[in-house]
């Protein structure tokens, strides 16, 4: 039986690793041809509640507690915020850029330690955050020569609305665990796909209404796109409640890291990006810092 989770979970972390960095490569397809990333979080979302219907007979919420469905309030709440500035950060930066920066999820994590719990980080937990600063220096640099990271970095749109959509990331993930914890991987993603079409769509019916049209003209025109995207999104999510449930919450996320190597090669491969030697080293580096703090504090 043990052979079996450990399979399973393995399984659930490659797919997990592949599709995330996919999935943002649909999404940036799609900003560039016109699709609003409100829209293309919201049809998503929507899409995954239409698959799901079928697994509602078998989802016993009204047994649930309280506490289940106040975990699922936040992480859907704080998620689908996420979901729409990682969607504008993909539509003007580039995925070899914006890929290795969720590094920093884990100092986020480890300052929210320091102060909500009192957890002091190991030293390689501190030689894991001057890694991911290092990697930074050659990541964010790439485009800069002779300059690194800088404050006048942050003042891009793209890297704020990164570095924002990777806290609501972090939080996420851990109230997605609460709720598993009170139910079953199945339930908590049927309600991660549809309380964030719920909550997204509401958004697009406040902000969008006088662009409805024009979205569904770019949705028709890109249904293959939207397609894949809704496929890469379901299979990342899902699997990530799989890897949750089978493993401990900080191994898993810092395994996830090693999909910002996939997202520098994505970059070149599909977008042109540029100075991605450099970048691969940076997004090693930052990498290992992130597994290091993860996995050692």
């Amino acid at each position: 039986m043990l052979v079996v989770v450990l399979t399973l979970t393995t399984a659930a972390i490659v797919v997990r690793i592949v599709s995330s960095p996919l999935s943002n490569v649909f999404q940036k397809q799609l900003t560039q041809r016109a699709a609003e990333p409100l829209f293309v979080s919201s049809a998503t979302y929507g899409f995954l509640s239409i698959l799901t219907i079928s697994f509602w007979p078998q989802l016993d919420l009204l047994r649930l507690p309280p506490a289940f469905w106040l975990d699922v309030l936040v992480f859907n709440l704080i998620g689908v915020l996420g979901n729409v500035l990682l969607i504008k950060a993909i539509r003007t930066g580039e995925l070899s850029v914006l890929g290795p920066i969720n590094a920093y999820k884990s100092v986020v994590s480890m300052v929210l330690g320091i102060l909500l719990l009192d957890e002091i980080p190991s030293w390689m937990g501190v030689v894991g955050v001057a890694l991911i600063v290092a990697g930074s220096y050659v990541v964010l640099g790439s485009g800069q020569p002779g300059r690194g990271f800088s404050l006048d970095i942050l003042k891009k749109p793209e890297i704020q609305f990164r570095l924002i959509a990777l806290v609501c990331s972090a939080v996420e993930a851990v109230f997605i665990k609460r709720a598993m914890l009170l139910s079953t991987p199945m339930t908590t993603f049927v309600l991660w796909c549809v309380l964030g079409f719920l909550f997204s769509f509401g958004w697009v019916v406040l902000t969008l209404r006088s662009r409805w049209k024009e979205q569904m003209a770019v949705f028709s025109a890109q249904k293959g796109t939207y397609a894949a995207l809704f496929v890469a999104t379901g299979l990342m999510q899902f699997s990530t409640n799989t890897a949750f449930g089978g493993m401990q919450v900080g191994y898993v996320l810092a395994l996830f890291q090693t999909s910002a190597l996939l997202n520098v090669l994505f970059g070149y491969q599909f977008f042109k990006e540029k100075n991605i030697v450099q970048k691969l080293i940076g997004a090693v580096i930052m990498v290992t810092g992130a597994v290091l703090i993860v996995v050692f504090n």
